[in-house]
């Protein structure tokens, strides 16, 4: 074995009181630690006066009960589209539903949907479109708060349901409490 050519240091030998300083330490760190704990942590923020609710999910429409007469057939959810109409900071969900009829063009239902109060279900509160207008939507979004529906209708009763021959468009907001209606100039034949 070859002799090492520094002088042995002193503090590389342990000693008993190295370990006892050490096991106090450690022992400190320990103590210290478990006195001084964070707060627990909360999913949510706090709330702060003035500013807007916590962003909640958009109505969902399945399980809902719509103001459709479909006797034996399936309600069918054809259309929807989400967004804060009435300025609550939640938002509300647009469908267009019609009744799942094995021939012909069934007329759609525009309603508006919101969730109760105690946040488990979804309920209708307004009626857009009524299916008793005998109109099929072809398109439906909602931007800046605003119901927009492009729809295919017919100019009198004689117009057979199989072909539509008019083309119209219709936006909605709320407004004192209700949704109200602007339609832009001009329904056009098909």
């Amino acid at each position: 074995m070859q002799q090492s050519a520094v002088p042995e240091l002193a503090h590389t030998h342990t000693r008993p009181i190295h370990w006892v300083a050490t096991a106090t330490a450690v022992a400190g760190v320990v103590v210290l630690s478990s006195l001084l704990q964070p707060r627990p942590a909360t999913a949510a923020q706090p709330a702060t006066p003035g500013a807007p609710p916590a962003t909640t999910a958009a109505p969902a429409t399945t399980g809902v009960d719509f103001p459709l007469e479909c006797g034996p057939v399936d309600e069918l959810v054809m259309r929807r589209a989400s967004g804060d109409l009435d300025g609550d900071g939640r938002p509300e969900t647009v469908a267009v539903v019609h009744c799942d009829a094995p021939m012909g063009t069934p007329p759609d239902g525009v309603y508006v949907l919101t969730q109760s109060a105690d946040g488990t279900h979804a309920r209708v509160v307004a009626t857009l479109l009524d299916p008793k207008d005998r109109t099929t939507v072809t398109s439906l979004s909602v931007t800046d708060g605003a119901v927009l529906a492009t729809y295919l209708g017919y100019s009198s009763s004689d117009v057979p349901s199989c072909c539509p021959d008019v083309k119209d468009s219709a936006k909605w907001q709320w407004k004192d409490n209700m949704f109200v209606r602007s339609t832009p100039a001009g329904a056009h034949s098909v």
